[in-house]
């Protein structure tokens, strides 16, 4: 039998997902979860096979409840079943550690298959999740944008926690040159933070 864990915060698609389930004659749900700190809690409690994970979720999202949960000793399989399909929530789930991502309007064939497939080790992908994925990692490599060796060296310090005096102290340079480099960082990653300026840069390869 396979053991899963549903988590998501809606009570009717909850309850939708489990009878999906307990049509199929391998498949036991062993829990359910409300949010994603529960489904952390419940999962070391009843040490599914596979989580069933919403993304956008109260108290704890699903893709850090994915992280969290697979920090430990024997992590289950996790497969993403959500409404959700933009990029950054694709990439998300995936850099979070889960096996696959399924958009709730799938079919519930499709859906127990998937079960299957991740229980079994594989990944399960829907087919426009698949796509897009590879038209990220395209454009990305496509498209990436040209940082200079200084500007690298100012990012790579910001993403160790580094503050600007600290990095003009590290660099040799005035913090009015720190800051000159992080706009042109900014501008040149289409971003208006340092926090997503690193996060971008670490999902183009840059860092």
């Amino acid at each position: 039998m396979i053991r899963v864990l549903v988590a998501d915060d809606h009570p009717i698609v909850r309850s939708g997902i489990v009878a999906t389930l307990a049509s199929a004659a391998d498949i036991e749900v062993v829990g359910e979860a409300a949010d994603g700190a529960e489904a952390v809690a419940s999962a070391a409690q009843t040490a599914p096979d596979v989580v069933l994970m919403d993304l956008r979720m109260p108290a704890l999202g699903g893709a850090d409840a994915t992280e969290r949960m697979l920090r430990g000793s024997a992590p289950p399989r996790v497969l993403v079943l959500t409404t959700y399909d933009t990029d950054d929530d694709i990439l998300a789930a995936i850099e979070a550690g889960a096996s696959g991502y399924l958009l709730k309007a799938a079919p519930a064939e499709e859906i127990v298959a998937a079960v299957r497939a991740v229980a079994a080790g594989k990944t399960a992908l829907a087919p426009s999740i698949a796509a897009a994925l590879v038209n990220r990692v395209r454009d990305g490599r496509a498209g990436a944008p040209k940082l200079s060796a200084r500007e690298l060296e100012v990012l790579a310090l910001v993403a160790a926690g580094r503050s600007n005096p600290q990095i003009a102290a590290a660099l040799f340079i005035a913090e009015a040159t720190v800051k000159t480099h992080l706009l042109h960082v900014f501008e040149k990653l289409e971003v208006d933070d340092r926090t997503r300026a690193v996060t971008r840069a670490q999902e183009l390869g840059l860092l």
